[in-house]
């Protein structure tokens, strides 16, 4: 289990200062990244209000779908509802959306401030299960550490 403490002392180091929306993503994404075993996909998709839809931000990992809309796949649900959203085996997601055929677990939390939807954290295993509630809870905090620099 990552040491979720540790990784967002480091997130907070990283970001101190720094006000630019993407340097922070791709940072953070980058960290987290680098901080769990058994991911393929680490990374931000971002609100567009005025299309309404995600558009993918900074990544670590293969090219991905650039547009999700609201409601649509994993990201696209998660969004919408404003709630994390882990998925043990997205094959048997209804709606799935396959940017990456090696993908077989899933887990999105959104990133909300003051209210307003930022955007999504995306992450993808290669394994099944890989998210469990603990690691789930690891992954918020480091989201909630995250928003608080995000302007």
């Amino acid at each position: 289990m990552p040491n979720f403490k540790l990784i967002n002392t480091q997130l907070a180091a990283l970001l101190e200062n720094e006000t630019n929306l993407i340097a922070n993503l791709a940072n953070a994404s980058a960290l987290l990244n680098d901080s769990i075993d058994q991911l393929n996909w680490t990374g931000f998709y971002l609100y567009d209000p005025k299309e309404n839809e995600l558009v993918l931000g900074p990544f670590q990992g293969h090219p991905a779908c650039m547009h999700i809309a609201m409601n649509k796949g994993v990201c696209g649900q998660s969004a919408a509802q404003r709630q994390a959203l882990a998925v043990d085996d997205v094959t048997k997601f209804p709606g799935y959306i396959s940017c990456d055929a090696a993908a077989r677990s899933e887990l999105v939390i959104p990133l909300i401030k003051d209210q307003q939807l930022l955007g999504v954290l995306d992450l993808d295993a290669p394994v099944e299960k890989r998210f469990d509630a603990k690691l789930q809870a690891g992954i918020q905090s480091f989201v909630d550490e995250l928003i608080k620099h995000l302007d």
